[in-house]
């Protein structure tokens, strides 16, 4: 499987999504960004555990490490390895007596335990060609929102593809998350209809 890594570049809030939040994860060696929506209670651990906050009372992802430390084992990376019907599925590899192990994990739960022991985390190029996109202001090409109007519409099934994308990223870009996952569900009808 050909794999990505990703930083986290940031977490966010809509009022739009019902109290849950997204956390933007970028590839280390691109421009290509993936959002992932993701609950208030594990924003709130990776905040946490980003800026360096530690509760009186060890939440359930410190909780976590402290049994793979005390285990001897240790987690080499985790991976963000599938989308299936608009879910994203992760794996945490890990490392017991010299054997790896592959646990399926929630990515929010994987992301925030990636953080606490400062493993790599990866996104398949899979996951990323399906639901990942190139912020409007690192493209240097024509928009596509300019290309394409309603007297003028996109007429190829790329070019369907790319004006979707674009207004993928306004929609992320004025966070809202329902929009651009509907968009995004749209692409992905596209994409597969090959």
């Amino acid at each position: 499987m050909e794999k990505v890594q990703c930083e986290i570049l940031g977490l966010s809030s809509s009022p739009a999504t019902g109290g849950a939040y997204a956390i933007l994860l970028k590839e280390i060696d691109g421009n290509r960004r993936l959002p992932i929506i993701i609950g208030a209670f594990e924003a709130q651990a990776i905040a946490l555990e980003i800026e360096g906050i530690k509760p009186p009372r060890p939440l359930t992802h410190d909780l976590l490490k402290i049994i793979v430390d005390n285990l001897g084992a240790s987690i080499i990376e985790v991976i963000i390895d599938e989308l299936k019907e608009n879910t994203f599925f992760a794996k945490i590899i890990m490392e017991v007596s010299a054997l790896t192990n592959e646990i399926d994990a929630r990515p929010s739960d994987a992301i925030a335990l990636a953080v606490r022991v400062q493993c790599p985390i990866y996104v398949s190029e899979a996951v990323m060609e399906a639901a990942a996109f190139i912020p409007s202001e690192e493209t240097d090409k024509e928009s596509v929102h300019e290309q394409f109007s309603e007297e003028n519409p996109p007429r190829s099934k790329e070019a369907k593809i790319a004006a979707l994308q674009d207004k993928l990223r306004e929609a992320l870009d004025t966070e809202e998350y329902e929009r651009a996952a509907k968009i995004r569900d749209d692409i992905k009808k596209l994409t597969s209809n090959n």
